[in-house]
């Protein structure tokens, strides 16, 4: 029987800017494509802020259209999270030039009675004393999955490591799990996360695909070869919705069960970098989901 995700993060307007276009103030926000991507496979609840008066009611049916609960979305006096970057020409970095935290910057997540029953959690990459805080309202029966980022690790590390020690997944990009450890490879890096806490640890690559690292296990799941790039906003948590979205479909850990969530994430997260912002991702359909996963398979099926 398939469970309930629960995402806790951002939800924000973003400005991209890349070699090819500009597009403003587009909805954005981990918590947004979290629970995009996971929509298609669970029934996912969100806990975020957003504005008083600047998220219109046409975000609003966009997201819950999908059948996303937004009881826990609150609004507050001021203005939405907003976030500016611009791209290299070939996307291998991006350069912040604006960022407004609006109600973000006191958020302070409160979690209705209704979502405290939901068995998998995804802690976006809000600051770890938050993280922390959520945790403190679930018990040992939740799967807890959390992001963390550069900023945190540089200026909140005690709060990482207690975050660490409190979570079943850890999913950070190969920058991040090298900041983190002091290591030079994805390997020891791995090892060294573990030793910290999480059993499992996911370090996404971008194109060049995602490692999962268990005591036993060391599985890759590709990323789809594309033609075009279009915006990468959003592909991190595009993959965490979409592997998350499958654990929670399957009711779930098992580490058959989390190779296919990778693909399933993988799949969601090749869709999300050919489009601009949630608007557009939250138009994709299963099928097309399904159809890549399907292609992510062929790229790694042995004949014979």
């Amino acid at each position: 029987m398939s469970s309930t995700l629960l995402v806790v993060g951002s939800v924000a307007y973003d400005t991209i800017e890349t070699h090819t276009a500009k597009r403003e103030e587009i909805l954005g926000g981990a918590a947004t494509f979290i629970a995009l991507s996971a929509s298609h496979l669970c029934a996912a609840n969100v806990v975020a802020v957003v504005g008083e008066d600047d998220f219109p009611q046409t975000h609003i049916d966009l997201l819950t259209r999908r059948g996303i609960n937004l009881d826990g979305l609150e609004r507050a006096p001021g203005r939405t999270f907003r976030w500016a970057g611009r791209y290299a020409d070939d996307f291998s970095s991006r350069t912040t030039l604006d960022t407004q935290l609006g109600v973000f910057e006191t958020f302070d997540p409160k979690i209705p009675e209704a979502y405290r029953a939901n068995r998998y959690l995804m802690l976006g990459n809000i600051h770890p004393a938050l993280q922390l805080k959520v945790l403190d309202g679930f018990g040992d029966d939740t799967f807890v999955a959390a992001d963390t980022m550069n900023l945190w690790i540089d200026t909140t590390r005690e709060l990482v490591d207690a975050l660490l020690k409190r979570v079943d997944l850890l999913i950070i990009n190969d920058e991040e799990a090298l900041m983190l450890t002091g290591e030079r490879q994805i390997l020891p890096a791995a090892n060294k996360i573990r030793a910290m806490g999480p059993p499992a640890v996911i370090i996404k690559r971008g194109e060049h695909g995602a490692y999962l690292f268990t005591e036993s296990v060391c599985f890759f799941a590709p990323a789809l070869p594309l033609a075009e790039v279009v915006d990468p906003t959003g592909a991190g948590d595009s993959f965490a919705g979409g592997l998350l979205g499958y654990l929670a479909a399957q009711d779930s850990t098992g580490i058959e069960v989390m190779k296919t969530g990778m693909l399933y994430g993988a799949a969601a997260a090749s869709i999300k970098v050919g489009l601009f912002g949630a608007d557009e991702f939250a138009a994709v359909n299963r099928e097309e989901i399904d159809r890549r996963v399907g292609q992510l398979r062929e790229l790694v099926r042995l004949g014979g």
